[in-house]
């Protein structure tokens, strides 16, 4: 018998919107520890791997994402001993369609055809050895040319999803794998109770399972300028380590559109079909707190709390506190989430309405919107403590052999405390080995910068102090990580 080859692609550009203020731009849900103790995109990324077996020989993952989460995703694999085949990053969001264009030909770079097990990265599985034998089922339908999509018996009449409308066709085999026969966009309630109590009906989980060549016969079929405009794209791609990147302006010009409706929702009914898996192993999207609620442990009032919370006399509520204790009392359906910096109270009921917020952040051009007070970078993190008029103090981590950039500042001087590790400081000409409770100052216009030699974190405090404190005045001449 011989082997399948697979190629895992785990789709990690999303932003997640309605989690905020827990999800951000900056740090969006699929990098988030929402429970256990790795990520929604750590563990999609290791689900896949477990595909192989003797008939199966899966690859290092792909993983689609944007520049400016690179970082996170060669982090976050390596915590898991996980090596990407490659990052492709896309210059612009154009939606799921160019993305998944984007991994079949990179897939196909050699002459290989291999079967792609295409899934988002944010969402979770509670029985694995189901979602296991469900995936490796369609991989081997896929390997005979099928396009195959999972299928999540509903449980509820859920609004927040799409469904798919699936059966056997007539003279197939019993247990064979559905036809899908349309898909259906998010319904509303009533709609959503008709299809549960019909059947027929399944969750859209947006998990596809189809040979590269497949996908991209079938994007040239149904939506030809996404072929050609992608194409065009990676033609001008150019590769940095295991990142790809794609022609920044040629992808920008990438007609945007799902992989649903550029190509999936045109199938049924045009000679090409699709088969359906059902995938009953506990999946839920975390599409929106509700999800997250739904899917986390509850008390006997059916209460869920996370992080260092008091819930008195309240039924069917969240509570998610991160830097502080949170207290309710006689709350019924509600959502409760504290970050340092900003606070969610919702309507349970009401939470995919969470992206109004967001909405309103980005149009008020406010911080709150992308970025937590505590930022991550390539070299380790700084949480913005406290600032006022003319100062900003800042605590600063960088992990052990990471620098950061040869720079300087035209509006601002800086004053750093080594708090532990050790820390090689470069001001203009002199470089200087600080320990702990050591300090130095680095003056207005000096060109400076700060390296961890040592084998353990770096944590120093930093106190600025001038007249603009944004993160934009920094002039870098030099930088490991390829920033301007």
């Amino acid at each position: 018998m011989s082997t399948i080859p697979v190629q895992p692609v785990v789709m990690a550009g999303g932003s997640g919107t309605r989690l905020w203020p827990l999800s951000r731009a900056g740090y969006p849900k699929q990098f988030l520890v929402l429970a256990g103790n790795t990520s929604l995109f750590q563990q999609a990324a290791a689900r896949l791997q477990r595909l192989g077996d003797d008939s199966i020989a899966v690859a290092a993952p792909l993983v689609v994402g944007n520049e400016e989460h690179r970082f996170l995703v060669l982090d976050q694999l390596r915590e898991q001993r996980l090596d990407p085949g490659a990052v492709l990053l896309e210059p612009a969001g154009r939606n799921t369609a160019p993305a998944l264009t984007l991994a079949a030909l990179q897939a196909m770079d050699g002459g290989h055809d291999p079967v792609l097990v295409v899934t988002p990265a944010d969402q979770t599985v509670v029985d694995e050895p189901a979602f296991t034998q469900a995936l490796r089922r369609a991989v081997r339908l896929a390997a005979r040319g099928e396009i195959v999509i999972l299928g999540v018996p509903p449980d509820r009449p859920e609004t927040g999803y799409g469904y798919i409308r699936a059966r056997v066709a007539p003279g197939e085999a019993e247990g064979a794998a559905p036809t899908v026969q349309a898909f259906v966009e998010k319904p509303d309630a009533a709609t959503a109770a008709r299809y549960l109590a019909e059947g027929g009906y399944f969750w859209n989980a947006g998990m596809f399972v189809l040979q590269a060549s497949v996908w991209l016969a079938a994007l040239e079929r149904f939506r030809p300028d996404i072929a050609a405009a992608t194409r065009l794209a990676w033609d001008q791609r150019r590769r940095d380590d295991r990142f790809v990147r794609p022609g920044a302006a040629e992808f920008a010009a990438v007609p945007a559109e799902s992989v649903d409706y550029a190509v999936m929702e045109r199938c049924p009914g045009s000679g090409l079909g699709i088969r359906m898996v059902v995938l009953d192993a506990g999946w839920n999207d975390l599409g929106a707190w509700d999800a997250v609620w739904q899917v986390a442990p509850k008390d006997a009032a059916g209460n869920a709390q996370v992080g260092d919370a008091i819930v008195a006399d309240s039924r069917n509520t969240l509570v998610h506190a991160t830097s502080r204790l949170v207290s309710v009392i006689g709350l019924d359906d509600v959502v409760v989430v504290e970050t340092a910096d900003a606070v969610l109270v919702a309507d349970r009921r009401r939470s995919q309405e969470v992206k109004k917020v967001v909405e309103r952040l980005g149009a008020e051009q406010r911080g709150e919107h992308a970025l937590h007070r505590k930022v991550h970078r390539p070299w380790g993190w700084y949480d913005s403590v406290d600032a006022g008029e003319r100062f900003q103090v800042k605590r600063i981590m960088v992990k052990p052999g990471a620098s950061l950039s040869l720079q300087m500042h035209h509006h601002r001087a800086e004053h750093w405390i080594v708090v532990s590790g050790t820390a090689e400081v470069t001001c203009g000409e002199q470089v200087t080995l600080l320990g702990e409770n050591q300090s130095t100052y680095i003056p207005l216009g000096a060109t400076h910068r700060l390296r961890n030699p040592g084998k353990v974190p770096l944590e120093i405090i930093e106190v600025q102090s001038g007249s603009y404190l944004g993160e934009d005045d920094i002039v870098r001449f030099d930088d490991t990580y390829g920033r301007r």
